[in-house]
């Protein structure tokens, strides 16, 4: 099994090595690869949740994600009690375990062909991730079912902002939830874009290169899937040619707002 664990550990951290050790405890041979969000980025973390979850991959794969704020109930918590773990089934036969919190099934609930609540405990550790969920996520691994509890509806889950800075790659490329599909503009057209207190001009393209150097494009990015009505998603990207969008705008953070203004 191929297992793509998503958390907001912070990359390099120790964390993401114990957390592994503990699902091979219970899936031996399985291969995981990690990806770092950033701290408490339900966004982020939904995002890539579809993103790798909606695309080809190897045929048994699971996604494992962790990233709980515990932002449910404001209160002091007692034994570390937190959101609690879902289990959704992708039309591609792709798993999907981890933590229903903010955004995280946001991206997916509406491909899921099954969403369920997992009856494990929501507490009894700091270390959810690590002490209390890997035994679960290793039975949904190996077709056990027997501990999903009741269904979840599609309305216990928020909608995804369609106005957010989704991720900022290694070149410093902004992905959005601003869907392709939404936009009415013609190439070549001059926008403004703001994020933050920083306002820049853009050029909309339809491919990000179709710009020269030196030039923030607003395009449709790399990143995308399927929708559920068989038609392509894609979201937007803004990229600075030969720079970073990223610096341009101050270097925002993940959930923040994009304002186009003309």
């Amino acid at each position: 099994m191929f297992i793509s664990l998503i958390a907001d550990y912070g990359t390099g951290d120790p964390a993401f090595a114990e957390v592994k050790q503990r699902l091979l405890g219970g899936i031996p041979q399985a291969q995981i690869h990690e990806l770092s969000v950033p701290p408490f980025s339900t966004l982020a973390t939904g995002f890539w949740i579809a993103q790798l979850g909606l695309n080809p991959g190897p045929a048994n794969r699971m996604i494992y994600h962790n990233c709980a704020p515990r932002k449910d109930d404001l209160e002091a918590r007692q034994n570390n009690e937190g959101e609690g773990l879902t289990y959704a089934l992708l039309p591609n036969g792709v798993k999907v375990v981890g933590v229903n919190a903010g955004y995280t099934l946001s991206f997916i609930k509406d491909h899921a062909e099954k969403l369920y609540v997992i009856d494990v405990a929501r507490g009894g550790s700091q270390f959810r991730s690590r002490d209390v969920f890997p035994p679960a996520a290793a039975a949904i691994a190996q077709d056990d079912f027997s501990v999903l509890g009741a269904a979840i509806a599609l309305e216990q889950i928020p909608d995804l902002p369609l106005d957010r800075v989704a991720w900022v790659d290694g070149y410093g490329n902004i992905k959005t939830t601003i869907p392709a599909a939404s936009l009415n503009l013609q190439p070549q057209s001059k926008i403004v874009i703001r994020i933050g207190d920083i306002v820049s001009d853009a050029i909309y393209s339809d491919g990000s290169f179709r710009v020269p150097e030196g030039t923030l494009a607003f395009a449709p990015g790399s990143s995308g899937w399927l929708g559920t009505n068989g038609e392509p998603v894609r979201w937007m990207e803004l990229f600075l040619r030969g720079g970073s969008a990223w610096a341009r705008f101050g270097q925002p953070k993940v959930n923040q707002q994009i304002m186009q203004l003309g």
